[in-house]
């Protein structure tokens, strides 16, 4: 529990007010008096109904859709808090939007992640709080510290449970090349071997799988990635690991941004379990009988119990 210094204080603006609910609750303190609305012209306002004079101020919100009015919200809420004198504010982007948009794939691209990155810092956080970015380097787009907290320890302790008693039949699946250095971390922690799925793709949010570099016929595999967005890579990979042989497919991930066809595409899949965690909120149309939601609540509380008692951080991220 806090127990010294200047107070602590969670506020939340729209994205996700449940996951910052969830955290308060682990710190032992309430939510911030504070309104996030908008004008009739769609300008958005914010009203902060208490002192926060000298306070170590923690502002929860996700990035996801709708996300340019979900990153405005943040923007404004951090320049009230640093207008309102606070001692420190620490945005904590559970989902931090743009990550995507992290170099130039072609020429004349914008790095709209790094835009990002400055507009929050220039805002007036002193230091952000978030998880498994796409890109671990994105961190370097700040130029103020960042806590990059990983969901994977979360999630493999889950299927760790799950498959204890028949690993000599489990095995991991990165969906793509890129994705192989989490996958064996997550292989590592349960103990079993990975496969690779190898595909190609012709344009954005199209997949096309090629190969499977592995053994996965007869096995229980588990697809890992860190999101899923239009759910076509995780989809199609599904059906090429039971096309050729897997005996039942699960998949997991941290962020479920879930646009466009993917629930109608998961719900349709060979995908027979999708564990995701609680960075961004599930609508009821997004809420399926096959979607599982673990929640991430207690790592962020602890990781701002430890950012407030000036205590290393670390340990949370392995």
């Amino acid at each position: 529990m806090i127990a010294h210094g200047k107070n602590i204080k969670v506020f939340t603006a729209n994205s996700n007010p449940e996951f910052a609910k969830g955290i308060a609750e682990y710190l032992g303190t309430t939510l911030g008096k504070s309104e996030v609305g908008k004008f009739s012209d769609g300008e958005i306002f914010v009203n902060i109904g208490e002192t926060v004079r000298g306070s170590d101020v923690f502002v929860v919100q996700s990035t996801c859709s709708p996300v340019n009015d979900n990153l405005m919200e943040l923007l404004i809420m951090i320049d009230a808090f640093k207008r309102a004198s606070a001692g420190r504010i620490t945005a904590v982007i559970p989902y931090f939007g743009y990550a995507r948009q992290d170099r130039k794939a072609k020429a004349r691209d914008p790095i709209s992640a790094k835009l990002v990155a400055d507009l929050i810092a220039t805002a007036g956080a002193d230091r952000v709080l978030t998880m498994d970015l796409h890109a671990p380097q994105i961190q370097g787009f700040f130029n103020v510290p960042v806590d990059h907290l990983v969901g994977m320890p979360v999630l493999s302790k889950y299927y760790k449970e799950k498959f204890k008693d028949s690993k000599e039949d489990t095995v991991v699946v990165s969906p793509d090349l890129g994705s192989v250095t989490r996958a064996r971390g997550f292989a590592q922690k349960i103990d079993v071997p990975i496969a690779i799925v190898d595909k190609r793709r012709p344009k954005a949010n199209v997949s096309e799988v090629m190969n499977i570099i592995g053994d996965i016929k007869d096995k229980n595999v588990i697809l890992v990635d860190d999101m899923i967005d239009t759910a076509g890579t995780i989809v199609n990979s599904a059906q090429a690991l039971r096309d050729r042989g897997a005996k039942k497919v699960y998949a997991c991930c941290t962020h479920a941004v879930l646009s466009g066809p993917a629930i109608e595409r998961i719900e349709n899949s060979v995908i027979d379990e999708l564990v995701v965690l609680d960075t961004v909120p599930l609508t009821e149309g997004k809420k399926l009988d096959k979607i599982k939601v673990l929640s991430v609540t207690n790592v962020f509380g602890e990781a701002i119990e430890r950012i407030y008692e000036d205590l290393s951080v670390s340990t949370l991220f392995v």
